[in-house]
């Protein structure tokens, strides 16, 4: 599958198999996240990756929200949460203005990665930043930008075209349904 392929059919996942996810896969992730673009190459991020059966479950405890519109619906229940993470921090002592964007970066790289070795991810920016940090031993001069989770996807979503509300939903058949706007919306070209 090409970049643009993997790109295009990227969704977020919120219900996994029960499989564990191969180190090396996570390493990969991590590795292709580290080399993503660095606003002054100040190269502020460093990452947590979390397989350990004893730690899941308490950093699934620490994040807040999953996906807002579906309510309880959204949250993956017991027997079908992720199956790893990876927190990305960002060193507060090396410039953190611009590095929302490094943040970005990298994680889509995680992404992309991941789901070419067939594995689902959500990105997570809701978590309990302090009860996070005491569970993964966080540094005070790190702070947490985002967590991903990750898994072998154990539902498939599916892209609607956007009508009047960005909000997904389920059906009855239990598909998530992600409204997204054409490229006619969104695309201009010389000038808006």
């Amino acid at each position: 599958m090409s970049t643009y392929e993997l790109a295009i059919s990227r969704r977020s996942i919120r219900r996994f198999k029960q499989i564990a996810v191969p180190y090396e896969i996570l390493e990969k992730c991590v590795d292709a996240a580290r080399l993503a673009p660095s606003a002054a190459n100040l190269q502020p991020l460093e990452f947590i990756i979390v397989d350990d059966e004893q730690l899941l479950d308490k950093v699934f405890r620490t994040l807040l929200t999953w996906a807002a519109s579906l309510g309880s619906q959204g949250i993956p229940p017991v027997g079908s949460r992720p199956k790893a993470y990876i927190a990305i921090l960002r060193n507060k002592n090396l410039g953190i203005t611009f590095s929302v964007y490094d943040v970005g970066l990298a994680v889509e790289n995680m992404v992309l990665v991941a789901l070419e070795e067939g594995i689902g991810s959500c990105c997570l920016g809701s978590a309990d930043q302090d009860r996070l940090a005491a569970v993964l031993n966080i540094p005070d001069d790190y702070e947490i930008a985002l967590v991903l989770a990750l898994g072998y996807p154990d539902e498939s979503p599916v892209e609607e075209p956007f009508d009047s509300s960005t909000k997904y939903w389920k059906d009855d058949n239990g598909v998530l349904h992600v409204p997204k706007k054409s490229l006619k919306k969104v695309l201009h070209r010389n000038a808006f």
